[in-house]
């Protein structure tokens, strides 16, 4: 094969391993399916090797696809990267930033100033846990993530945005909503709805309760912030959220916990060979400004 019509098939491989179909992938690059079909065809047998296996309508990669996706990733991704830069040059920034989040409180505050300074740049936003987040940047699936904690992980740059403390809440009738005053110790036994496994914020206030050899109860899990806060504040327990998140409700009291140290830490992350790219440097550039104004 020649090396435009290599770069071609490898272009319409990486793009059918990502969509998940050869349908998908040629309507992507605006080709028919069929030629789409006949590149990736080329590079198999011109290589002796197999990059997909048929389930039904679903194609999955084999353990050499898999390889060799992680190489045509890195390949495309640079490109854009260089795509960015020069259209960065002609008119100062243009482009598309997709970014992954654990939710928005942390987020907008960048986002504003970003798309105020910036507006010809497509902001791409998308939710999930951290563990996730982790696996998409790495995955050259987003171009930055906000994540609770570190990652340590040598391919991700990792910057700490700030401290976030926790929050505990109770709807306007519980009884521990009356009192001036409380300790970690007043909440020894107390129903909790609580988020699911595997949430940070539930991890670090199961920590601290067991540190000082204290148990709760947990009456419900709940898989998002807002079915926490629906159901505290519909008296079925008590809530734990980090501080940004906590919105103020007539039917809701933030509980006074005065020996609490329970705390998450916001973390900016982006795969360190893209972190001087101009889309992603500003990103991270706006989040200092804010940990600067807020120190």
């Amino acid at each position: 094969m020649t090396g435009t019509s290599l770069l071609a098939a490898l272009r319409a491989f990486d793009a059918t391993a990502r969509a998940g179909s050869m349908t998908a992938a040629a309507r992507t690059l605006g080709l028919q399916q069929p030629t789409l079909s006949a590149h990736i065809q080329r590079l198999e047998q011109s290589h002796g090797v197999e990059l997909f296996r048929r389930r039904g309508r679903r194609l999955e990669l084999t353990d050499f696809g898999r390889t060799l996706l992680e190489h045509t990733r890195r390949v495309f991704s640079a490109e854009e990267d260089a795509h960015a830069l020069l259209l960065a040059a002609q008119n100062r920034y243009a482009g598309r930033l997709v970014i992954h989040a654990i939710g928005p409180y942390n987020l907008v505050p960048i986002l504003r100033v970003f798309a105020r300074r910036h507006p010809q740049v497509n902001l791409v936003v998308r939710v999930g846990d951290s563990r996730s987040i982790a696996s998409r940047i790495l995955d050259h699936q987003g171009d930055v993530g906000l994540v609770l904690n570190p990652v340590d992980d040598p391919a991700l740059e990792c910057v700490e945005h700030r401290r976030q403390a926790l929050v505990v809440f109770a709807a306007a009738d519980h009884p521990l909503a009356r009192r001036a005053a409380l300790t970690m110790a007043d909440l020894q036994h107390q129903r909790f709805v609580i988020r699911e496994e595997g949430s940070t914020t539930r991890r670090v206030f199961e920590d601290a309760m067991r540190r000082r050899g204290l148990g709760f109860q947990v009456a419900i899990e709940m898989g998002s912030r807002e079915a926490v806060r629906e159901a505290v504040a519909q008296s079925m327990g008590l809530g734990v959220v980090a501080e940004p998140a906590y919105v103020p409700d007539a039917r809701l009291v933030r509980l006074p916990v005065q020996d609490s140290d329970m705390a998450t830490h916001v973390h900016l992350v982006c795969r360190r060979e893209r972190r001087p790219s101009p889309l992603v440097a500003t990103f991270f550039d706006i989040a200092a400004e804010f940990r600067a104004a807020s120190s």
